[in-house]
């Protein structure tokens, strides 16, 4: 089956739900709204996607969220989401919506035990960065990030990697690989969780998610068979729809928005 026939099949999928008893359709940012930039500082969804979540945002019984691994912080002020859009932020560790232009976070805090953790966690990913030009470590409410996308020693990327799954391989800590990133969370959450959670709150039978990466994967094995999950991009993947790149996600929401408005 084509790239077209699965964004066509995911599209009546979501009209359907939304007309029988409501959805949320839930995307991820970097690869999914936005193209994957070596910059992530320079990351912005593309004009068509924003235009066609404008146009969905006011959808009865249709519910938007972003579920990213930025913080919540960056992922606001880059998305350019609709009022009332749920957001998640670090893979689920946390969350809140769009209210008058800015984010409203849902209460967070770590106990001194987890605080700890993230701070020893740190000093680890700083110290292995300082000799690799390009490497950089990003620290997120409950979570840090090794960043290697702009490293140009393949090999020093490579060994960067393995000594941060070996620095977050330990109890409390949850080491997830990305592309170009490894991210050690301090708490036990993950996108799914995310999404379950929100499935939860608002009360929708259908869930609609659409990512790029293997943290994405996570989200896709935990949603139910009858949900609508998008890879967007190539490799394996347990998603039940594929769209080639951001450009065509963007085409899949505007086709969503003219069959809903």
């Amino acid at each position: 089956m084509s790239a077209a026939d699965d964004a066509a099949r995911a599209v009546a999928e979501v009209v359907a739900a939304v007309r029988d008893g409501g959805a949320l359709v839930a995307l991820d940012f970097d690869g999914c709204l936005a193209p994957l930039r070596d910059d992530p500082e320079l990351s912005r969804a593309l004009p068509a996607a924003v235009e066609a979540l404008d146009r969905l945002a006011g959808v009865p019984g249709l519910h938007l969220a972003l579920v990213s691994g930025r913080a919540i912080g960056d992922l606001s002020a880059k998305a350019e989401v609709p009022e009332g859009t749920h957001l998640v932020g670090s893979h689920g560790g946390e969350r809140g919506h769009r209210h008058d232009g800015d984010v409203v976070l849902d209460p967070f805090d770590l106990d001194p035990g987890r605080a700890a953790l993230l701070a020893e966690l740190t000093d680890g990913l700083q110290e292995a960065v300082a000799a690799v030009p390009g490497a950089r470590v990003e620290r997120k409410p409950a979570s840090v990030v090794l960043h290697t996308r702009t490293v140009t020693d393949d090999d020093a990327a490579a060994r960067l990697t393995e000594q941060a799954l070996a620095l977050g391989d330990r109890d409390g800590v949850d080491a997830m690989r990305g592309k170009d990133v490894v991210e050690l969370s301090v708490l036990e959450v993950t996108k799914g969780d995310a999404l379950a959670a929100l499935r939860a709150d608002l009360g929708v039978p259908l869930v609609a998610y659409a990512g790029d990466d293997v943290t994405d994967e996570r989200a896709f094995a935990t949603l139910g068979p009858a949900d609508v999950t998008v890879k967007v991009g190539e490799g394996t993947t347990a998603a039940r729809f594929r769209v080639a790149d951001p450009d065509a996600m963007a085409a899949l929401l505007t086709d969503l928005a003219d069959a809903l408005t």
